[in-house]
Formats: C-alpha cells, sequence, structure tokens
C-alpha cells in the first residue's frame, strides 16, 4: 500500500532523522517522546517546533508541522489505537517509539534526542511486516557436532564441525565471517546466521565449518613477520580449514565449498585463487562487494546519515571522511597526502593490499563453480554491487546468481528501507536460502 508519507515521513524522516552522535540517553526521554506524540494528535506544530533542537528550529518553520495528523487520518482512516512506547539502539543512536493501528494502516511513531533533550527526529514510519522465516533449531535427529580447531601455527582457532546424520561422505561448506571480530557463528546481537545455515544444512545432508575469527581470539596480533592485510585477517585460516576438511574422514574432498560473508565474500575469489588446485569444488558469495572498501565506507556512512539530522558536525564529519578515503586510494602514489589519517585507522598494508586486490578481476579468471547471492534491501552492500558481479561475470558459464526482495545485509526479512535497528531483532536466515545453496552444491548452477 501507497501512502504520501512526503510531508511527514520524507521531509521529517531526511530533514531529522536520527542524530549520529554518541551521547548517553535517559528515560526522561520517554517523557518527551510522549508529549511530542500529544502534539503530534492535537495538531499543535507550534509546540513541536519548539521541542526541536535550535538548528532544527532554524532550518524549519512551525508550518512545516500544521495538520499532519488530519492528513494522515484523510489517508489511512481514524487512529484505532496506540501501543506502549519502546526504544531502540544502534551504532550510537537511540530512538523512542510506538505503533499506531489506524483503520487501513500501521505505522511507527518515532522520535530521538540530542543529548540536551533537544529533539531531532520525529516522523512516521511503515512498520515492517514480521519475518516469514521458520525458527532455526538443533535436530539432534539429523546432525551432530563437535569441537574442531583451525588456524595457522601459534595462532589456533576454536571451531565447530557440524555433520550430518546421514552416510558419509559429505560435502562441506566452510563460512568465512565478515569485518570485524567476529564468533564462529557471527553473532549480530540475537541474530547467528552461520549457525543457522550450518544446521539448515546438516538438515539438507551438508557439513559446515564455522571457527572464531582470529581478530576474535588474538586481538591485533599477527604471526611473525606479517603484516594486517586480507591474507592475515581472513584468507591464511580458510586455506587450513580446506586442509583440514580434506584429512576429516565424514568429508568428501572433492565437495569442499567456501561461503563466505560480506568481507568473507570479498576475498572468496582470493580463497579459490590461493587453494591448491583442486581442492575447492566451488565458492558461494553472499553480500559481498567488487568495489573498494573505501568507497563503502562513505556510501554507508552517507546513508546513515540521510537517517540523521543534516547538522554542521555530520556535515564535517562526512567531509572528512570523504577526504580520507580519497586520500586512502592514492596510498603508494606521489599524490598521496601523509598529513591526512588513513581510513578507519587501518595501517599502510592494509589499504595497500585492498588497493591492489581486484576481486573481480580475480573471479573473471577462474573456473571453478560461482554463486553470488545479494539481498536486495542491504544498504551496506547494495544492489550496485550485485549489479557489477553481474556485469562483469554474466558471460562466465560457471557463475550463478540470485537476488532477495526481502533479505537485508544479515540475511532477515523485512519490508523498506533497511537500518541498523533490523538488527537487534532475532530473524533467523530463511529456508529458501539454504535450499539455494544446497541446490548450487548438488548440481554446481542455481536458475536466477
Amino acid at each position: 500500500m501507497y501512502i504520501h508519507l512526503y510531508k511527514w515521513g520524507l521531509l521529517l524522516g531526511l530533514l531529522l532523522g536520527q542524530v549520529a552522535a554518541l551521547f548517553a540517553q535517559t528515560d526522561e526521554n520517554f517523557a518527551r517522546a510522549e508529549r511530542a506524540y500529544g502534539f503530534f494528535i492535537a495538531e499543535q506544530g507550534d509546540s513541536i517546533h519548539a521541542m526541536l533542537t535550535a538548528e532544527l528550529q532554524q532550518k524549519l518553520s512551525p508550518q512545516v508541522f500544521a495538520g499532519m495528523m488530519g492528513q494522515m487520518e484523510r489517508q489511512v482512516g481514524k487512529l484505532q489505537s496506540r501501543a506502549e512506547w519502546k526504544k531502540d539502539r544502534a551504532q550510537g543512536i537511540t530512538i523512542y517509539y510506538c505503533d499506531l493501528t489506524f483503520e487501513r494502516y500501521r505505522l511507527r511513531f518515532l522520535t530521538s534526542f540530542d543529548v540536551d533533550g533537544g529533539m531531532n527526529t520525529i516522523r512516521l514510519a511503515p512498520i515492517s511486516e514480521p519475518s516469514t522465516a521458520a525458527p532455526v533449531v538443533y535436530d539432534k535427529q539429523k546432525m551432530t557436532e563437535r569441537e574442531i580447531t583451525v588456524g595457522v601455527p601459534h595462532f589456533p582457532l576454536p571451531g565447530t564441525l557440524t555433520l550430518p546424520l546421514g552416510q558419509p561422505p559429505h560435502p562441506v561448506v566452510i563460512l568465512v565471517h565478515g569485518s570485524g571480530a567476529n564468533d564462529r557463528d557471527e553473532t549480530l546481537g540475537p541474530n547467528k546466521p552461520f549457525r543457522d545455515l550450518a544446521w539448515e544444512l546438516a538438515k539438507r545432508g551438508i557439513a559446515t565449518i564455522r571457527y572464531e575469527k582470529r581478530a576474535k581470539v588474538y586481538g591485533a596480533a599477527l604471526p611473525e613477520g606479517r603484516e594486517l592485510d586480507y591474507d592475515t585477517e581472513a584468507v591464511d585460516d580458510v586455506l587450513t580449514a580446506i586442509e583440514l576438511a580434506k584429512q576429516l574422514p565424514e568429508i568428501a574432498p572433492d565437495s569442499i565449498y567456501v561461503a563466505g560473508h560480506s568481507l568473507g565474500a570479498v576475498v572468496a575469489p582470493r580463497i579459490a585463487e590461493r587453494a591448491p588446485a583442486g581442492d575447492l569444488a566451488g565458492i558461494i558469495l553472499i553480500a559481498g562487494t567488487p568495489r573498494p572498501l573505501e568507497e563503502l565506507v562513505v556510501e554507508q556512512s552517507v546513508y546513515l546519515a540521510s537517517l540523521t539530522d543534516s547538522s554542521a558536525a555530520t556535515r564535517e564529519q562526512l567531509a572528512t571522511l570523504k577526504r580520507e578515503a580519497e586520500n586512502t586510494k592514492l596510498l603508494g602514489t606521489p599524490r598521496f597526502n601523509d598529513t591526512i589519517p588513513l581510513l578507519l585507522g587501518q595501517p599502510r598494508s592494509y589499504w595497500l593490499f585492498i588497493n591492489r586486490y581486484k576481486p573481480l578481476e580475480v573471479a573473471r579468471k577462474l573456473t571453478l563453480p560461482i554463486l553470488i547471492l545479494q539481498g536486495e534491501r542491504d544498504y551496506q552492500v547494495t544492489m550496485q554491487d550485485y549489479g557489477l558481479w553481474r556485469f562483469v561475470l554474466i558471460r562466465n558459464k560457471n557463475v550463478s546468481f540470485k537476488s532477495y526482495p526481502k533479505l537485508n545485509h544479515l540475511l532477515q526479512e523485512g519490508t523498506g528501507k533497511s537500518t541498523p535497528f533490523e538488527y537487534n531483532h532475532a530473524s533467523p536466515v530463511p529456508g529458501y536460502v539454504t535450499d539455494d545453496l544446497t541446490t548450487f552444491i548438488r548440481t554446481l548452477r542455481l536458475i536466477d
């Protein structure tokens, strides 16, 4: 259903939004949110305007807020009920919200406040439909798990081997994490997508290996004589997992696959390139970008800022980030300015590696089967990235593609714009994703 929320949702959502600065929120903001809601119901635009931050009061006139409740009820019917107030927090942003049921639609009333209590968010947003994905549960009648260890010398990583209870040997999928100090389940909030995939694949007769990422266990420590790059962050450890899989009696040595998520998908072509010939049966790229990381850092920051106010501080932070990103691209060239900090505070070795590594070019030269999966609601790695993979690799007969309209970066179902707040709510990986992985592993192709 399409309703005209431009005056409300778009204008206020983009001009006010959720502030991105880190600050301590108190429960006094619940009272502020209730007061703002009361002004909205009573159509007291002047009072709403008076609650705004000083900067937003200068940008917006009280007339912007006039007659909003009446306009909304003309579109979606009379207000029927209001749910209790709740709050949610992600990436330093806290929102206070309540759900409203109108005659023909349900909407969420959102507010947020700065450290001084000034309101920087007031908007209505559609309420996402609940996920249709069934809960993922461990079924001891269909699978078993045991502890394993992978990793390079002096950096052992605890992991889990999940095996189907059917007759071995089984195909196996090695799960490769995204950026950051991830655990073996790639836990984010209440969500454990790698555990979901492991258990669902086991029900379909496919084993998995998942393990704690090196940064999770050892922090910034590196093997002697090595520097931080994609190899020391991820690739080297995956190669040891491949070697382990070849030695396990329950695993079919000619059916070893690597499935990378986010950064894991970015490095999957390099893993295939470095693995001994014949060791891998195929690779799976889930929400991976073919573009340089610095481009995504800026793009994600701009997107999150579109959910926040356009304050001078926010604009200056984005400008600084863009300068650092542009300069980081020039690392190793005469145009590089060593007075500008490298992006994200990562060392030169990391960015030099990224500048040299071209995942699209590596993938184009591979002959083993490749599956590329993408959530269409993903704001971290977008359909633009998926389009680039397709544009370059569509003629490669070994490559299959699939995108999912409802999924975000974490493979959670939802509707509308994806935001970081979705990650705070439990939503399992839908079974149709695991079905597609199974089809690819069994047939080496997938029809989009």
